[in-house]
């Protein structure tokens, strides 16, 4: 037999409005509320329940409201609802009590429910209290717009999807948090492969690959096999895909950290090393081209400088010292055409342009003065000349300390030495050579870093950030596990300021000047996005590291670069970056610290729902921030095996038990341990 709508309704409540206020309301349950289970919303479900959905009529709609407690309060009398209860004798009575906090409304519109977030008005006392039908539960948790990847389902609200805008997901950062074992390395690869296989199926073509770039920094070598053929790993001492990160990369800030220089004494030094070897001043090669394409650069910027200043056409003696520098520059051109090759036409033009400079100006009264056009010429020729030996008009500009320009450890090490004594601070930079030098010896380090001349910007930036159309690939797993721990963090700064700084060119030189959107994924952030002490004077590496992190969280949305960061210890994390975290997925986390902060996160009224992050199974987490129209609970989407992280807990009962076998040769650990080659 149907039900009538009125009968329908009444049929759905459960309590009403006794008390309101902007920011919880509590509701006193009626005796014939479900006390465990609820059938009369549809599919049998469990209520009264923590952090469930309760729904308030009102005028405007429904004001959707999130459990936060239950409770029992003795009446001293009953609560009678007709006149048949007035019999009953007046002893204390528990009547059912909670508190919900208010989200947002619940429209219909004729045909579907619609969820907006924020409540303009608040309900009356009295007002009734009703459980959600499925139908409006799942309005509530799949509200929103462009809602394209599934990433689990809600257990709280009838197992409705809860999908995911990549947009805002992943571009205005996200922050995965949770104990070890909870299962944030199985989202952190989830998110990133239901997002590429979600992209694929949007595009329509199965046989494209998504033009997608996720570069995952990856500590503890996790996320080796996990993507199968969208990945590129790269990881210390592979055949194929060797990690390298060249010194070059370095900026000063980097080496600074690294060396441990002296803000005084040895980091001007060293910053001038540095824009001397950027600049090439000191000889890279003994190659006759660069020489002169080196003398050319100097003598045309001179030039340039001197017809900008008026020299040649000046008050006396300007022009007469222009016309001898001229002729240095001749006598200078003349020396260089000896060491080429006799059909080597290179410096003729620029040679013969001076000498009838030279030969306008002789005799025993000559005029120094020169009109435009002749300097005019005299400039083009060399611009020319220039051009034949490979110039360009970006290498006229002094470089800085920081211009990823090519150049050899060992050539660095010799021009600081000659730097050094040239300037009587040799025993001030004692230390900071012989740290580079051992460097530069050190085997594990030359490995990643070495004199790598034969990769260049270009080749690095193609094979780590990725080919045009992801061509290779769409995920970059860089394996730190190996990397030497002194030079670690550095190794991670460079790389992701090398990123930042490569997404930032990107966008300059693009026509239409629109980013590429990148995500960077960094694992263990707690050892590398650590808080640290203001200190201008001492920067170690973590802090350059942090620093870089800092950056991309400030500036990184702009260039299209987002940000992805897994910590199991939220509270050690730098509160600028975590500021600038818009999402947050939190998974189990017991730490009282680490529970403090991750409150800070959400407004007072939902704070109820982060008391349930320490009871929290694996698996689920609670989903909240500006990816998500309201925090809701979530059940992640299974992984299969061969994707999920090597993560595991050591599984020492079945090796113990002998159930799993466990081989050792400590000889073959040693032989790699000390890199031996008996072969």
């Amino acid at each position: 037999m149907s039900i009538s709508p009125v009968e329908y309704g009444a049929s759905l409540r459960i309590g009403s409005v006794e008390f309101v206020s902007p920011d919880e309301i509590k509701v006193g349950l009626d005796l014939e509320a479900p006390d465990g289970v609820a059938a009369n919303a549809g599919t049998p479900r469990a209520f009264p329940r923590i952090n469930s959905y309760v729904l308030i009529a009102t005028d405007s709609g429904f004001i959707v409201s999130q459990v936060e407690w239950i409770a029992v309060e003795k009446s001293p009398f009953p609560k009678r609802k007709g006149f048949q209860d007035y019999g009953l004798i007046d002893l204390p009575f528990p009547l059912r009590k909670m508190k919900v906090s208010p989200l947002g409304l619940l429209k219909y519109d004729g045909k579907t429910f619609k969820f907006k977030r924020g409540v303009q008005s608040f309900p009356s006392v009295g007002e009734p209290v009703l459980i959600p039908t499925d139908e409006q539960l799942k309005a509530i948790v799949e509200s929103g717009d462009k809602r394209r990847v599934k990433i689990g389902t809600s257990p709280i609200a009838a197992n409705a999807d809860v999908c995911i805008d990549p947009d805002k997901l992943f571009g205005r950062h996200l922050a995965v948090l949770g104990n070890t074992g909870s299962g944030k390395s199985c989202s952190v690869v989830g998110l990133i492969q239901w997002s590429l296989e979600s992209a694929k199926s949007a595009s329509g073509n199965d046989d494209v690959e998504p033009n997608a770039r996720f570069i995952v920094l990856d500590p503890n070598g996790e996320y080796a096999k996990v993507f199968g053929n969208q990945g590129r790993v790269f990881k210390v001492g592979d055949i194929d895909n060797p990690l390298e990160v060249p010194l070059w990369f370095w900026n000063s800030s980097e080496w600074i950290s690294f060396t441990q220089a002296s803000p005084k004494a040895q980091a001007p030094l060293l910053r001038r090393a540095l824009r001397a070897m950027r600049n090439e001043v000191f000889e890279l090669s003994e190659e006759i081209d660069i020489s002169i394409r080196r003398f050319l650069a100097t003598i045309l910027t001179s030039a340039k400088h001197e017809r900008s200043a008026g020299s040649p056409w000046g008050s006396f003696p300007r022009p007469k010292n222009f016309y001898e520098k001229l002729c240095r520059w001749a006598s200078s051109i003349e020396s260089l055409l000896e060491l080429l090759d006799a059909s080597d036409t290179r410096l003729s033009e620029v040679s013969a342009s001076l000498e009838a400079f030279k030969n306008a100006r002789t005799g025993q009264y000559p005029t120094y003065e020169a009109d435009i056009d002749e300097i005019n010429q005299i400039i083009e020729s060399i611009n020319n000349a220039f051009g034949q030996f490979g110039g360009r008009e970006i290498d006229l500009l002094p470089k800085s300390e920081d211009t990823p320009n090519q150049f050899m450890g060992d050539t660095f090490v010799s021009y600081l030495e000659a730097l050094a004594q040239e300037t009587g601070n040799e025993q001030f930079t004692e230390f900071l050579i012989t740290r580079i030098k051992t460097m530069l010896a050190d085997t594990r380090m030359s490995e990643i870093m070495g004199d790598s001349v034969t990769l260049s910007l270009e080749e690095w930036l193609n094979s780590y950030v990725g080919e045009n159309n992801a061509q290779d690939g769409c995920v970059t797993v860089i394996d730190l596990s190996l990397v030497p721990a002194e030079v670690t963090h550095i190794i991670t700064a460079v790389i992701a300021r090398m990123t930042f700084e490569a997404l930032q060119r990107y966008r300059k030189v693009n026509d239409e000047g629109k980013p590429l959107p990148t995500v960077l994924v960094m694992e263990e952030a707690h050892t590398f996005v650590k808080r640290y002490k203001e200190d201008a004077e001492n920067q170690n590496a973590a802090t350059v590291c942090c620093q870089v992190f800092e950056k991309i969280a400030r500036e990184g949305r702009k260039f299209g670069l987002g940000l992805v960061l897994s910590s199991q210890r939220p509270s050690e994390l730098s509160p600028t970056v975590l500021s600038q975290c818009n999402s947050f997925l939190l998974h189990r986390i017991s730490n009282d610290r680490d529970q403090e902060l991750v409150n800070r996160l959400v407004p007072d009224n939902l704070r109820g729902l982060l008391r349930e992050l320490p009871s929290l199974p694996s698996q689920q987490a609670i989903l909240l921030g500006w990816a998500s129209e309201l925090p809701v609970v979530v059940k992640m989407n299974n992984l299969e095996e061969a994707q999920r992280p090597h993560s595991d807990d050591p599984d020492f009962w079945e090796v113990w038990s002998n159930q799993s076998e466990r081989s050792i040769s400590w000889e073959d650990v040693a032989e790699e341990w000390q890199q031996r080659n008996d072969d």
